[in-house]
């Protein structure tokens, strides 16, 4: 049923009386205020959390420019992992599948062909066990394996997404680094944030992300940036929909009232620019770039543990550091991350900063190769409803569902 016209201009109204308690007018100046006063560098808890990595600056380029200036990454290389999402069943198990793939611009089909595919299993039988080597099919092409679970008495559906997304995503990393010979793109962050966040979340999470198989996951992620590095070959990840809050958070924490939901709505009210009103969509707006010890970052900060994983390179080199862009065509930003050892030096931050400029002035979102990796690993709906009835064939029982499940479109 859709709503009445009476109803809709009911809503607007109260639209209306939210917005006349609302004044956000001296919004832009306070942003200025943090840009300008509490980056270089931004303290919490007496640890240096944010700070710039070079010259602070806010940039612009024109688009219909930087669209056509030379790749400076002969090929790009993306990677991404999809799930099923989690399903629980009636005999108590809860799982979660993970198939992840390579893409590169140009297109390379064997390449594309190949996936790691990863069934995390959380089973409260505690004598259940479950096959965890590799095993390779479509000739070679493929591979997969089942992760039994740490037991947990709750968060099981999130424990079994993240190390199934997370282990497909960095096994396939590692299996295919030999192929990447300019810049690898992963779709998402640098390091296993969602992961990482256990520390932070709940105690029984945090002591199940020091565990062997949670932090065998974190140690992939550290072995890859020591390959990267050992082949001179630029290595970062590029965040669709950042959701960090550590800036707000600190600046909140420190008696001001910072307004913002998160980081994203900062650097959009920075980035923004607008004339009599109108958006100005003819450049793109991106900041410099800036070190992250802060929130998950923390972990593989300088002075972080990395959950006890022993890091070959100075721990200075795995520091995330990372820059924004803002497209205005959609009013979007994106967050890029790329480990210290290689954003150390300015030619190649400039580097990265030009790839990921140019691709997104031609794509009109994420980099062509990040959308292939993308479409690869993608799972889509039809996909996941036969999957999970071939589950239910094989263990035997039937999944949970919820209303939800019926009334959004799973079809059973």
């Amino acid at each position: 049923m859709t709503l009445d016209p009476v109803h809709v201009d009911g809503i607007a109204r109260l639209a209306n009386a939210i917005a006349d308690g609302v004044d956000d007018s001296d919004h832009d100046g306070f942003a200025q205020t943090v840009w300008s006063d509490w980056l270089d560098p931004l303290h919490r808890s007496g640890r240096k959390v944010v700070e710039p990595l070079g010259e602070q600056r806010l940039q612009a380029a024109a688009i219909d420019d930087v669209a056509l200036v030379e790749t400076p990454f002969p090929t790009v290389h993306g990677l991404d992992s999809g799930t099923i999402n989690p399903t629980t069943f009636k005999n108590g198990l809860v799982l979660d599948v993970a198939q992840a793939a390579m893409a590169c611009v140009p297109t390379d089909l064997d390449l594309h062909r190949s996936r790691s595919l990863v069934a995390t299993v959380h089973s409260n039988d505690a004598t259940a066990h479950f096959p965890e080597d590799w095993i390779h099919y479509d000739d070679g092409y493929g591979r997969r394996r089942v992760l039994h679970a740490p037991r947990v008495s709750r968060f099981a559906e999130g424990v079994v997404h993240a190390l199934s997304l997370y282990l497909a995503e960095s096994e396939h990393a590692l299996v295919h680094a030999n192929t990447v010979e300019n810049l690898l793109l992963l779709d998402g962050p640098l390091y296993p944030k969602e992961l990482l966040n256990w520390q932070d979340r709940d105690a029984e999470l945090g002591e199940l992300a020091r565990e062997a198989k949670p932090r065998s996951i974190v140690e992939n992620y550290v072995r890859l940036v020591e390959t990267f590095v050992e082949k001179d070959v630029p290595l970062a990840g590029f965040i669709k929909n950042p959701s960090a809050k550590l800036i707000t958070q600190t600046v909140r924490d420190k008696g001001s009232d910072a307004p913002w939901a998160n980081d994203t709505a900062l650097f959009t009210r920075l980035l923004e620019r607008r004339e009599e009103g109108e958006r100005l969509t003819d450049d793109l707006t991106f900041t410099s770039w800036f070190v992250s010890r802060g929130g998950s970052d923390r972990t593989l900060a300088e002075d972080g543990d990395a959950l006890g994983v022993e890091r070959e390179l100075d721990p200075k080199q795995y520091e995330v550091t990372f820059f924004v862009v803002y497209d205005p065509r959609r009013d979007l930003l994106y967050r890029v991350e790329a480990p210290y050892a290689f954003t150390k030096d300015p030619e190649i931050r400039q580097a990265l900063t030009t790839q990921v400029l140019r691709d997104v002035a031609v794509a009109r979102g994420p980099p062509e190769a990040i959308d292939k990796a993308d479409e690869l690993a993608r799972v889509g709906v039809r996909e996941k409803t036969a999957l999970r009835r071939k589950l239910e064939d094989h263990f035997d029982t039937e999944s949970i569902k919820s209303y939800d499940d019926a009334r959004w479109g799973e079809e059973y």
